[in-house]
């Protein structure tokens, strides 16, 4: 008789071997049901292997997390997968539009969209700019729309047609719209509104265009470097630069997460910083509360208001005339005024005449200048003393009364051991263009420099730039302007912001991963937060009803084995039972063979 044997290999190396022929006589109905045990406790074990142990699985959760460096690749337009957005930027000496697009949201909750800058086929940003500013329609608001299409179209013709209708536009007005009456900017609002969706079939609605303040450019900026440094990302273990956060919820423990950056930004105007402020604010009195709130942002980046680890409190505030250009100005006002009235009083006739100059520390040494105001004109010779011109400075920084904050405004406490900062434009020109020492901030060395320009002869500073020994943006502007602005910025940062002299953690930069880095794409991110909530909520009802037994049999592995432990019982058990039959079939056939024998003795008798 043939031998058939079949075997079940379990965890632990558990083996069971069954031969049919020890089982005896057993019937072909009763072969093909333990068969069927057998391959029941093989599939539920190749399910475990290859769901629970197999490789593919880890690789899920490597590759489910999606990189935010930005793709420096032409966008892939035909991927339908694709997601787009487009932020207008309608400032006050221009407007531009900027496209962004993003894939579907990685699957986690706490992490953000991954969105970037479009690139068309030459990998060039898609973005265009239009001049004069979007504020010069303020007496034929009806042009606005018109003014606006060369712009539209252009983002039209790059996001693909049959996005539109569900790709977000946003118009978004800055500094030259602010200083319109609220009647103007209405005006100029509705006209957008109503005539933009009769050409257009973007995502388009009257709270997707609105006039921005100086605070949510701030917050927008800041969430737009932060992103792109990948600030948001948690914290990986062990990982140092992390700060203990507390939010405004109630009972809510402090999060530990990655440390962000504070931006610090001097233009030729005004003067921005904006940081974030991990610990609950404490004030001193209800005015300094009241003062704060115009300059405190708490808001939520995640896209789910229970979840609390992308909820940020950031303190955002802008000084209009700090910039360098208009602090340059306010100094020379005032050195005309004193000079006009020391003249009148003692009859001193220095800096009003060219033969006997106002000696300024603040100019290059032996560098001839001369500022006019209403028809007087003062006449400048430079000294080249940075020390003394640090001196002169300080008086504009506005601390009234003893204060140690700029303009005398209430400044959000920073920690400066757990704190790290980027200073934009200004900062970045005055510790590169001439002195090129940009990028890691250090007082001393950066105090060093300035000084011995200050102190080195104008017509050797004209020397070295004609030689080309600036960096290319340097120009005769730059070389007359440095010593007074290096002196500026440095009395902002150490006596204004109250930087230590010996703090660490600041850069000076132009570009970020060398790209700039526009408020527009905090913005987007701000806009479309809660995005990835819809994404999530249509990935768990596609996957509710086909991963339940994946569920119950792969991730609970207790419930497997027990299920294992069943299965393997019953075959037992049915072995068992078939080994009895068996044994009682031999016993009747003995018997039978007997009652033969003995008839059989009986017949022959």
């Amino acid at each position: 008789m043939a031998r058939l044997s079949f075997s079940c290999c379990l965890p632990g190396s558990w083996r069971i071997s069954v031969s049919l022929l020890s089982l005896g006589c057993i019937s072909r109905q009763r072969v093909p049901l333990l068969l069927l045990f057998t391959s029941s406790a093989l599939l539920l074990l190749g399910l475990y292997q290859n769901d629970f142990l197999g490789p593919s699985h880890r690789n899920n959760r490597v590759n489910k997390y999606i990189s935010i460096v930005e793709n420096m690749e032409a966008t892939d337009v035909a991927n339908p997968a694709l997601n787009y957005g487009i932020v207008v930027d309608c400032g006050s000496s221009g407007s531009r539009v900027f496209v962004y697009y993003w894939p579907p949201h990685n699957g986690n909750p706490h992490t953000l969209l991954d969105i970037r800058q479009m690139r068309d086929h030459d990998r060039n940003p898609v973005v265009k700019k239009i001049k004069p500013g979007i504020s010069t329609l303020a007496h034929t608001p009806n042009k606005a729309s018109d003014y606006l299409q060369p712009l539209l179209s252009y983002a039209a013709a790059h996001v693909p047609k049959n996005k539109h209708k569900e790709t977000p536009l946003y118009v978004l007005c800055t500094a030259g719209m602010r200083l319109l009456p609220e009647s103007q900017q209405a005006a100029i609002l509705e006209d957008l509104v109503t005539d933009i969706p009769l050409e257009f079939d973007f995502l388009f609605s009257s709270s997707h265009a609105e006039v921005i303040s100086g605070k949510q450019e701030g917050v927008y900026a800041w969430i737009g470097i932060n992103f792109v440094l990948g600030r948001f990302d948690h914290a990986e273990e062990g990982e140092e630069a992390v700060v203990e956060v507390t939010t405004g919820s109630q009972n809510q423990q402090p999060i530990s997460r990655r440390r962000t950056v504070g931006i610090i930004d001097m233009g030729g105007a005004s003067l921005q910083i904006a940081y974030e402020v991990p610990s609950a604010v404490t004030f001193s009195s209800s005015e300094e509360e009241e003062a704060a709130k115009s300059m405190l942002a708490e808001f939520n980046l995640g896209c789910d208001v229970e979840h609390t680890e992308h909820v940020y409190r950031v303190y955002v505030t802008t000084f209009l005339g700090f910039g360098g250009n208009m602090a340059r100005q306010r100094y020379e006002d005032n050195l005309v005024n004193k000079t006009l009235a020391k003249s009148r009083v003692t009859g001193d006739q220095t800096g009003m005449v060219e033969t006997t100059p106002y000696l300024d520390p603040c100019l290059p040494l032996d560098l001839s200048d001369r500022v006019e105001r209403g028809g007087q004109m003062l006449y400048l010779r430079g000294q080249g003393d940075w020390a003394q011109c640090q001196d002169a400075v300080r008086p504009f920084l506005g601390q009234p009364n003893g204060t140690v904050s700029l303009k005398g405004k209430y400044q959000a406490p920073i920690n400066f051991g757990n704190s790290e900062f980027y200073g934009f434009s200004e900062f970045y020109y005055c510790t590169e263009d001439v002195l090129r020492i940009g990028g890691q901030y250090d007082s001393q060395k950066y105090a060093k420099a300035a000084s011995n320009y200050c102190a080195t002869k104008w017509t050797t500073l004209k020397q070295r730039l004609d030689s080309k020994l600036y960096s290319t943006q340097a120009d005769i502007h730059r070389l007359k302007y440095q010593c007074f602005k290096s002196a500026w910025m440095y009395e902002v940062l150490h006596s204004g912001f109250n930087f230590p002299k010996d703090y660490p953690n600041l850069r000076t930069a132009q570009l970020v991963y060398d790209k700039e880095v526009q408020w527009t794409l905090g913005a987007i991110l701000f806009k479309t937060r809660f995005l990835p909530l819809r994404d999530l909520q249509q990935e768990t009802l596609r996957q509710s009803h086909s991963r339940w037994l994946r569920f119950s049999f792969v991730y609970n592995h207790y419930l497997f084995f027990a299920c294992i432990f069943v299965v393997v019982l019953a075959i037992m058990l049915y072995i068992l039972r078939l080994r009895r039959i068996h044994q009682r079939e031999q016993r009747q056939a003995e018997v039978l063979d007997l009652l033969w024998v003995e008839e059989g003795e009986a017949l022959i008798a």
